[in-house]
């Protein structure tokens, strides 16, 4: 891994881009992003915010944090379970959705804790 987190994530936006087949011109365009800031970023020359980072991820159809992780923004995560995989993987579902199915995750995960007590089925209310 580079030392510089700034080139990497340089490298990593324009490997990203020619995956997918978008010129520079049109990850301007679908992002809002100049074109030569955007070719400024790719060079390893600026070092884009965050909130540049999510709309070159949407532009691209990539998951931000996987920006945020390769910008230094992010720690990487620990690795994730089938069910965080099948809910990245899944193309029909737009990034925002796939981020409030994974915080909806999380939460139950933290909730059951090691005992699983919260995450206990609930009894049905007795007639009386």
């Amino acid at each position: 891994m580079a030392t510089s987190k700034v080139g990497s994530i340089g490298e990593y936006i324009r490997e990203q881009r020619k995956r997918a087949k978008v010129s520079l011109r049109q990850l301007a365009e679908a992002t809002g992003v100049s074109n030569p800031y955007l070719s400024q970023i790719e060079r390893g020359l600026r070092k884009p915010s965050a909130e540049i980072l999510q709309q070159i991820a949407k532009g691209l159809r990539i998951s931000a944090e996987a920006l945020y992780v390769q910008a230094g923004i992010l720690d990487e995560r620990e690795t994730d379970t089938d069910v965080q995989a099948a809910i990245r993987a899944d193309v029909t579902l737009s990034e925002r959705q796939k981020q409030v199915l994974l915080d909806i995750y999380e939460s139950f995960r933290r909730e059951g804790g090691p005992g699983g007590e919260a995450a206990t089925e609930a009894t049905p209310p007795t007639e009386g």
